[in-house]
């Protein structure tokens, strides 16, 4: 049985009971979310043919240092950079390394940021130089798959509505959604209750109520949905090597909705995309 609690209430660690925050919370969320949205829209202008990934992760690390804030993943569970970088038919959790990126690639940046104890976490897709066509659309698809997601987010619908969402239109759209990851609980654990599947239906998963926050990361695949884990234990690629791409906002469930609190103030959520009509 779920059980919620108020989050004041609840100890600092994964307990599987879903936190409901107060004002006071989302105040903390919006002010770290802010700051992960801009350190995103700065890469906007960086993500170019012979940018290394490393110089990205860089770049993530002294932003937040510059700002009071610490990257989550630093240093998590062994995990040794600031961000994730995931290119082509990397999925997620790619490392970044000294490899250059290359004209016609996609790479996807995913940054949390710990500010004041909260965590913001959020992900873009970025083309470098001049990309083909398929894999703008697969970009294209991939964002309007997390903005349905998020359409779908209201109090008294289950979490199942946010998976039905994605799934009915990526593969409406001859895509498929990966299975082996998902949207998770985020405030302040970075990982917490519940988990946003990204597929299946309208009447699974818990009740959304009003002080719930947690993320959408939909992973859209070209191919088929399978995918493996590298050795590296963490690099998660496409079993077909066909492309992948994924966006990701923090969400909070209000009394008519959701805010979402990773919004690109400079408009800049889907980066070198023309601009929706």
């Amino acid at each position: 049985m779920v059980t919620y609690l108020e989050a004041e209430a609840a100890p600092l660690r994964n307990t599987g009971q879903i936190r409901l925050y107060d004002e006071a919370g989302f105040e903390g969320m919006r002010k770290a979310c802010n700051l992960t949205a801009r350190c995103l829209d700065e890469l906007a202008s960086m993500v170019e043919p012979g940018l290394t990934t490393n110089a990205i992760d860089r770049f993530v690390f002294e932003f937040g240092m510059d700002h009071g804030a610490v990257p989550a993943t630093l240093n998590y569970r062994g995990y040794t950079k600031s961000t994730c970088t995931s290119i082509n038919h990397v999925v997620c959790h790619g490392i970044p390394d000294d490899k250059p990126l290359r004209e016609g690639d996609i790479v996807n940046i995913d940054v949390t940021y710990i500010v004041d104890g909260w965590h913001g976490d959020s992900s873009r897709m970025y083309p470098v130089g001049t990309i083909k066509r398929a894999a703008e659309r697969l970009l294209e698809v991939t964002h309007d798959c997390l903005m349905l997601g998020i359409e779908a987010v209201k109090p008294g619908s289950r979490t199942g509505a946010i998976g039905a969402a994605i799934q009915a239109y990526a593969e409406g759209e001859r895509c498929s959604v990966v299975r082996d990851f998902c949207g998770h609980g985020v405030g302040l654990l970075f990982h917490d209750a519940p988990n946003i599947l990204h597929y299946g239906s309208v009447n699974e998963g818990v009740e959304m109520r009003p002080g719930m926050i947690f993320t959408i990361e939909p992973m859209i695949n070209l191919g088929k949905p399978h995918v493996k884990v590298l050795s590296d234990g963490w690099t998660a690629v496409t079993r077909d090597r066909s492309l992948s791409a994924q966006y990701e906002h923090t969400v909070g469930v209000t009394e008519t909705g959701c805010e979402i609190f990773t919004l690109s103030l400079a408009g800049l959520d889907r980066p070198g995309l023309p601009p929706k009509s």
